[in-house]
């Protein structure tokens, strides 16, 4: 999984089941390699800090596959369960199957230098003082790089900013939807989440052995991307106008929240178009809204397009309901991707902010007056919310902002940075940091 990840820029969420199941890996096997693998990327700044304390060139010059077996090593040696002479022993001999007989001297001598203090005596050690450079310390000590650490402090606040970066290393539990007129929350097992009405999460056990889950009925989506689904279907429409027939994910790929906005629509009378500009996330998308049994578009489904969603091939004026789940930095979810902290810099954030405004204009554009677009995000960084929102709004004389209310607006300690947003928190409420804006376009 780390080659993958290094190599070929894959989601370790995504590519891990893969692994297991090729590897034939289960129970106990497979959680203790899903931990060593992303356990090992979670932890990989600070593990870094530690290891170039014991080697007496730059981390630059390891060669890169004895530095993954390094990290490895290192994880198991200060933050798991494993004896430091089977944690040693173990990634010798990766070492040398993978890299050669002299890398694996190599490992050996650095391992043996990482056993010698506890992780807290490490951290004391190599990150800079708590006091006197605190993004300093929070970088090593929770494994995040500096401007991380610095974009998340404006956005929760110094004073909590410890607690986020605390959770962000915290691995998530499964959560799963039941897809509402398709699957109910009672065959899934586990507990029910406490904000969406149609979640659960798992102690233990793969998803895919739920029947629902394989059928398609249900799936695996973290609870605050089932809140982003529902926030929109439970906006108000207009009072002059009850049309609402025609609703649009601008940007729908893998899929999940799609699958839950079709299931929702169905209820509602209404029907989805999902839009997805890279042809591969679109067949994801369609298979996340096949009937598995029939082959054929599950109910409130009215067809897959692969479109650009800045030039996307629809009428403007013509939905009720559009949901912008805009790309982004993703550094509200670094507890399920915790590689994309290292793949992320700052000059991420003006392309991407342009790239958000550009699709929340175009949705407002596509959405009929007194139809709703939400925005939404799974970064809490304040250039890609508050900016993009309020940059949006003052271009602007169509549109307006609406606070959101039911289920989600009324979730305890989730004000967002802009009146009448919403913005959760892994240390708050378990879910994905997911910013959430209603904008309402202007009735006529």
């Amino acid at each position: 999984m780390l080659k993958a990840v290094r190599v070929d820029e894959a989601y370790a969420n995504l590519v891990l089941p893969h692994v297991l199941g090729r590897l034939g890996l289960e129970g106990r096997d497979a959680a203790f390699a899903t931990e060593l693998a992303a356990g090992t990327l979670r932890q990989q700044g600070t593990y870094d800090a530690v290891l170039a304390a014991c080697i007496d060139r730059p981390l630059a010059k390891v060669e890169a596959k004895v530095l993954d077996v390094l990290r490895l090593g290192a994880h198991q040696v200060l933050s798991m369960r494993v004896p430091d002479h089977a944690a040693i022993s173990t990634s010798v001999d990766l070492a040398r199957s993978k890299v050669g007989q002299g890398p694996a001297g190599f490992v050996n001598a650095v391992l043996r230098k990482v056993t010698r203090k506890p992780l807290d005596e490490w951290v004391a050690e190599v990150a800079p003082a708590r006091e006197k450079d605190h993004d300093g310390w929070a970088a090593v000590a929770f494994s995040h790089p500096r401007w991380v650490v610095q974009r998340l402090a404006e956005a929760v606040g110094r004073d909590q900013v410890d607690a986020l970066l605390e959770a962000d290393n915290v691995p998530p539990s499964v959560t799963l939807v039941a897809r509402p007129g398709r699957a109910t929350v009672e065959e899934l097992g586990g507990v029910p989440t406490p904000y969406s009405p149609y979640g659960v999460t798992l102690d233990s056990g793969s998803p895919a052995g739920i029947a629902a889950v394989a059928d398609g009925r249900a799936g695996v989506q973290d609870e605050g991307s089932q809140l982003v689904a529902i926030a929109l279907a439970e906006a108000g429409l207009d009072k002059l106008d009850h049309r609402d027939e025609s609703w649009l994910d601008l940007c729908a790929g893998p899929g999940g929240k799609s699958a839950l906005l079709a299931a929702l629509a169905a209820e509602q009378g209404a029907s989805l178009v999902a839009n997805e500009r890279q042809p591969h996330r679109a067949g994801l998308v369609l298979a996340n809204l096949t009937d598995r049994s029939a082959d054929t578009h599950v109910d409130g489904t009215a067809g897959v397009v692969a479109g650009d969603g800045i030039r996307p091939p629809f009428k403007d004026a013509t939905f009720d309901r559009v949901l912008v789940d805009a790309p982004c930095t993703g550094l509200g979810a670094l507890r399920r991707r915790p590689e994309a902290r290292w793949r992320r810099a700052t000059s991420d954030l003006d392309v991407l902010v342009d790239l958000q405004r550009s699709l929340l204009d175009r949705a407002i554009d596509l959405t009929r007056p007194g139809g709703v677009v939400l925005y939404a995000t799974c970064s809490p960084v304040l250039a890609e919310t508050k900016g993009v929102v309020e940059g949006v709004l003052a271009a602007r004389d169509d549109v307006g902002l609406e606070p959101i209310g039911g289920r989600v607006g009324d979730i305890a300690d989730s004000a967002g940075p802009v009146e009448g947003t919403v913005q959760l928190w892994p240390d708050r409420h378990g879910t994905d940091a997911m910013f959430m804006a209603l904008l309402r376009r202007t009735p006529v």
